[in-house]
């Protein structure tokens, strides 16, 4: 039986975790926390899950809160004029639906069903000097945990990575009482708010530890009116000023958010991290070779809402190259073509999320106010959070993007 570890209990890390357990693989999952530590800990993220994502957890049979989480069947967006109506308002419907689970809730489920299946469950902070050890006593060691030293033994690749420094301030607020939007009160949809050359406002519905909540999230461009959350400790004053930047910049937002309060005493975070990808394979000390999974390796900003999706998607393609390999050993070149069959899907995350982050072409403000009106368009815009590979085929290239414009309209194309 081989003996993997695996450091770092998020998505990827235990989903591979609880996948190679089911595959009878002899598994140590390494983490700096116990369930109840997690559970009741401060809010992780903004995840919301799309269809292949949330597949790969139904395959493993760990999709235990779907028939609790809000069915997300829509995605909308809505574009702010400068005097804060909406020069663009629209929904497109998602092929499946997609869901959102707090992270609290979730990787403190895995990691005890982890080790009530017989796992070897480790609560230890690991040091580079611990990996150095085990990578002597284990077949193959995974690095699953998206921060601290760990990560600096992943060079940064500079050459997929166009950005050297965080492009966004994150601020993210899990409330009760936020009501519907008026013009689709009958489904729930991931609403995405772009306020140019401001930042963002996501609202997204999700399952918390209390129920039914949704996440309040604002990507703000350093510097800029929404990078005001620096130094607020006080989750009340976090709330606070979520709302009046609402008021402000969304107020079609904040008219249903009037009555909201936060979830619980640790619903909100803030912070900033470069967009960055690295190389997959780390070198320890002594001679060793160490694998990345998911965000220590393609860490992409969260205004596409991929962090959890990559992270499912590469979980379920480490699997693939693992149990494929039988008994040989997992030497440097395997662990290359490993990350490297993930990447086949990862970069076309990478290169849809930093274009996001910069100024949009014209094409592509086109293509976002079109959706208004044709709602072909709008649809493949919403599914492309399901599958980004899609946008190579209409997003990108102006000359794809008139051609498809002017298919779906029926009109020639604009030369």
């Amino acid at each position: 039986m081989r003996k993997i570890l695996i450091v770092g209990a998020g998505q990827s890390g235990l989903q591979l975790a609880l996948g190679l357990q089911s595959q009878g693989y002899e598994v140590t999952l390494m983490s700096n926390r116990t369930a109840d530590e997690i559970r009741s800990g401060r809010v992780m993220s903004t995840q919301c899950m799309f269809h292949t994502a949330l597949q790969h957890e139904r395959d493993l049979g760990i999709n235990f809160w779907e028939s609790q989480a809000p069915r997300i069947q829509g995605l909308g967006v809505s574009v702010a004029a400068p005097d804060s109506s909406r020069a663009v308002d629209w929904v497109g419907k998602l092929d499946g639906y997609a869901q959102s689970v707090d992270q609290r809730v979730k990787m403190a489920g895995w990691m005890e069903t982890f080790a009530q299946r017989g796992g070897q469950l480790v609560i230890h902070g690991a040091a580079v000097s611990d990996l150095d050890y085990f990578s002597r006593t284990y077949d193959l060691v995974m690095v699953s945990a998206g921060k601290g030293e760990l990560v600096s033994m992943f060079g940064r690749d500079a050459s997929r990575s166009p950005y050297d420094a965080p492009q966004r301030a994150l601020a993210v607020a899990y409330v009760h009482g936020l009501g519907p939007r008026p013009e689709h009160p009958d489904y729930d949809a991931v609403r995405c708010n772009l306020i140019p050359g401001v930042g963002e406002l996501f609202v997204m519905p999700t399952y918390t530890n209390t129920g039914r909540a949704d996440i309040l999230f604002w990507e703000g461009i350093p510097g800029g009116p929404l990078d005001a959350f620096q130094g607020v400790k006080d989750p009340a004053e976090h709330l606070s000023l979520t709302l009046e930047l609402m008021e402000k910049f969304t107020p079609w937002e904040y008219a249903r958010a009037t009555k909201v309060e936060l979830t619980d005493a640790n619903g909100t975070l803030a912070g900033r991290y470069p967009p960055t990808v690295r190389n997959p394979i780390g070198r320890l000390p002594g001679g060793g070779l160490v694998l990345g999974v998911a965000d220590v390796v393609v860490a992409n900003d969260p205004i596409t809402g991929q962090g959890s999706n990559s992270a499912s998607k590469c979980a379920a393609s480490y699997l693939a190259s693992i149990t494929g390999h039988g008994d040989r050993p997992f030497d440097e070149a395997w662990m290359q073509s490993t990350f490297d069959r993930y990447w086949d899907t990862a970069q076309h995350v990478t290169k849809w999320t930093n274009a996001m982050l910069g100024v949009p072409p014209e094409h592509v403000l086109n293509l976002i106010g079109a959706a208004g009106g044709l709602q072909p368009v709008a649809d493949r815009f919403a599914n492309g959070f399901n599958d980004p590979a899609d946008f190579e085929n209409f997003f990108f290239d102006p000359e794809k993007a008139n051609a498809y414009l002017a298919e779906v309209s029926g009109a020639p194309a604009a030369k």
